[in-house]
């Protein structure tokens, strides 16, 4: 399949150049969506075909379409960047392309192939590129996701998948800017176990985490973070970004992947990007006691947390049932005078244009 496969089929009432705008200079995030999406189908029989481009639009799903009933669906999340020629650049979406299929071999669905994944998301942007966004810090939010719409009860994989891709203009993820969050220390709940779809991008790691998020609103924190299921001891990742800490001593440490955690495609960017200003980096264990303790005393002297959404946030406040800890100075500093302002900056720095991109991270799109 290339771009070419996919059929187009014409919009008859795209959104009015005024309205879209208007959506423009103050899109949010994840609220509106632009005019387009692709799709494609895959069967046991005929494999992928059926390609479109078509108005963004709902889907017609009988009642017994087994992801309604099964949850058997995967999906990704990217950014498209106007760069300051007005050039289209997507960051790291072959890495992308390859998770997904990591996720749907893990859920039993068929794979996508990964030079297919990067023609349906490059054909979107370039027919919506109008609705990429040039203010600052936003871009558009690319959302590749395929399930299962097969008719049927009974627990198998489904023999009819769709394929999907849409886009959303987005500005920064937390409207209050880039400000040290509080997390909530999930006690009662756990994210994933061994064996489990821990790594996969799956919707069902997002709805059972809800009921943790849930608690951590309750007790006035912005996310939620879970610890392993085995011991409730192992510090795994928050609701959808992973963790860093930083010591004292200089040193970066992030949880390892065990295969309960995401391997988060801003996650490894950063431990390149720390490695390159001079910070020793080391994926280990985490322990719960450590964080509590390093905050207290200063030898975990920063927190952050990162996401293809938030990019890179400071963890400001920490709280579990019973007591807290609040981040010493290191994480409410300026973004110049903190290590994970540096990383920040040097991250989106490549991602906007401002930059030179020296790892080959950054695809052309239009």
């Amino acid at each position: 399949m290339t771009g070419s496969t996919f059929r187009e089929i014409r919009h008859e009432d795209p959104t009015d150049p005024a309205r879209r705008q208007e959506i423009l200079e103050s899109p949010g995030f994840g609220r509106h969506f632009t005019d387009h999406m692709v799709t494609m189908v895959w069967t046991d029989q005929e494999g992928w075909h059926d390609g479109r481009i078509e108005p963004y639009g709902p889907f017609r799903l009988d009642p017994a379409a087994a992801v309604l009933h099964y949850g058997q669906e995967i999906f990704e999340g990217l950014k498209a960047y106007r760069h300051p020629d007005s050039s289209i650049w997507g960051f790291r979406p072959e890495a992308n392309a390859h998770r997904f299929n990591r996720s749907a071999r893990r859920m039993a669905l068929p794979e996508f192939p990964a030079e297919d994944f990067l023609s349906a998301v490059e054909l979107l942007v370039a027919k919506d590129r109008q609705w990429v966004p040039d203010g600052d810090e936003q871009s558009l939010y690319l959302r590749p996701f395929m399930f299962a719409e097969e008719s049927f009860l009974g627990v198998r994989p489904a023999r009819r998948i769709r394929f999907c891709v849409i886009a959303s203009p987005v500005g920064a993820y937390f409207s209050q800017g880039v400000e040290p969050v509080s997390i909530w220390l999930s006690t009662n709940y756990t994210r994933a176990a061994r064996g489990g779809t821990g790594a996969a991008k799956c919707g069902g790691n997002y709805a059972a985490g809800l009921a943790a998020q849930q608690e951590a609103s309750a007790h006035g924190c912005d996310q939620v973070c879970f610890l392993d299921a085995a011991d409730q001891r192992w510090v795994e990742e928050l609701g959808g970004m992973n963790l860093f800490f930083v010591h004292d001593d200089g040193l970066l440490v992030t949880p390892e992947l065990t295969g309960t955690i995401l391997e988060g495609i801003t996650r490894s960017s950063i431990i390149e990007l720390a490695k390159e200003q001079g910070l020793e980096v080391v994926e280990r264990r985490v322990d719960i006691d450590e964080w509590q303790r390093g905050m207290a005393d200063g030898r975990i002297r920063e927190v952050f947390a990162c996401g293809t959404a938030a990019v890179i946030t400071p963890v400001g406040r920490l709280v579990w049932d019973g007591g807290e800890a609040t981040a010493p100075s290191g994480t409410s500093a300026g973004p110049q005078d903190s290590v994970w302002g540096r990383l920040r900056s040097a991250l989106i720095d490549i991602q906007w244009g401002r930059t030179a991109d020296t790892h080959g991270w950054m695809r052309r799109f239009c």
